[in-house]
C-alpha cells in the first residue's frame, strides 16, 4: 500500500503491545460523550453512577454483538475459516451490530435500576452521535471504510486539508473520504440534538437520533466499497438504516399519542414503568 504523507495506524508501542490510533480515538469519543451526558444526569437527578453502568455493559455487549453481526453477514468466509472468528484484531465489526448490542444492554440496566429507558436514551443520544462522529476518524487513521474512486481535483475542490487528501491516496488511487462525510453529519446531529432536546418530549431526542444518524448513514453507505451485502443489490447497512428511520418515526408518534410524554426539561428521574417522577 502506498499512501502520500502516510499516517501510521499505530500511535506508539509499549514493548510487545501496539497501541492503535483507532482505539485512542474511540476512547476519546467515549470519554467526551460521558462528560457531556454526566451534566444531564446530575441536572435530572439520576444516580451519578448510572452512566458508568450503562457505558460499561453497553460497550462490552455492543462489541460482542458487533462482531457476531459482522460474522453472520460474512458467514461463507468464516464457515471456511472458523478459527478467525475471534480474531478481531484483523478487523471486522459492524456499527449497527454494536448499536443493537448496546441498546439491549442499556435496556437491561434500566430495568434493573428502575429508570425510564426513553429518558436515559434522551440523555445519551447526543453523546452517542458525537462519539460516532469522532470515532470515524479512527477509520481514517486505519485507511479503511473509504468510498469509491475519485480524482485528486475532486478532493481539492472540496477544500479539505491536504493531509486528508494525501491519505485518501491508496494503492495508486484517490477515494471518497466517507469517514469525513459521516463525521460532519454526526457532529451536526450532535449540535441539533443538544439544541432541541429541552424543547422535545421524553423519547423524542432518542428517536430523532435514530432518524438523523440513519439518514446520513444510508447515503454515505451508498458510496462505500466495503459494505456488507444482503444480496448483490442490497447493502445491509442501508436496509438497517431504513428500519431505524421507520422505528424512530413510529417511536415519536407512539410516545406522543399513546403516552402523552412530558417534555424533557420539565421532569426529574422517571421510573421504568410509569411516567411519574420518582
Amino acid at each position: 500500500m502506498m499512501i502520500l504523507n502516510y499516517i501510521d495506524p499505530i500511535a506508539f508501542e509499549l514493548g510487545p503491545i501496539s497501541v492503535h490510533w483507532y482505539g485512542i480515538i474511540i476512547a476519546v469519543g467515549i470519554l467526551l460523550g460521558y462528560f457531556i451526558a454526566q451534566g444531564s444526569v446530575k441536572r435530572i437527578g439520576f444516580d451519578k453512577d448510572i452512566l458508568i453502568d450503562i457505558i460499561f455493559w453497553s460497550a462490552i455487549f455492543g462489541f460482542i454483538v458487533a462482531r457476531i453481526y459482522f460474522v453472520i453477514f460474512q458467514w461463507p468466509y468464516y464457515a471456511q475459516h472458523p478459527i478467525e472468528i475471534p480474531m478481531i484484531w484483523y478487523g471486522g465489526i459492524a456499527i449497527h451490530g454494536g448499536l443493537i448490542g448496546g441498546f439491549i444492554a442499556g435496556i437491561i440496566v434500566c430495568r434493573q435500576k428502575n429508570i425510564n429507558p426513553f429518558q436515559i436514551g434522551d440523555v445519551i443520544a447526543p453523546s452517542l452521535i458525537l462519539g460516532q462522529g469522532i470515532g470515524r476518524w479512527g477509520n481514517f487513521m486505519n485507511h479503511e471504510a473509504h468510498g469509491g474512486p475519485v480524482s485528486k481535483s475532486f478532493l481539492e475542490n472540496m477544500h479539505i486539508p491536504d493531509f486528508i487528501i494525501n491519505n485518501m491516496y491508496i494503492d495508486g488511487q484517490y477515494y471518497h473520504p466517507t469517514f469525513l462525510y459521516e463525521s460532519i453529519w454526526d457532529i451536526l446531529g450532535f449540535v441539533i440534538l443538544i439544541s432541541l432536546r429541552k424543547h422535545l418530549r421524553i423519547g423524542d431526542t432518542f428517536a430523532l437520533y435514530l432518524i438523523w444518524y440513519s439518514i446520513g448513514r444510508f447515503f454515505v453507505e451508498g458510496l462505500r466499497t466495503d459494505s456488507l451485502m444482503l444480496t448483490s443489490d442490497i447493502r445491509v447497512a442501508q436496509l438497517m438504516s431504513v428500519v431505524l428511520i421507520v422505528a424512530g418515526i413510529v417511536l415519536m408518534i407512539i410516545r406522543r399519542v399513546r403516552y402523552n410524554a412530558p417534555r424533557y426539561k420539565d421532569v426529574g428521574p422517571l421510573t421504568w414503568s410509569k411516567q411519574k417522577v420518582k
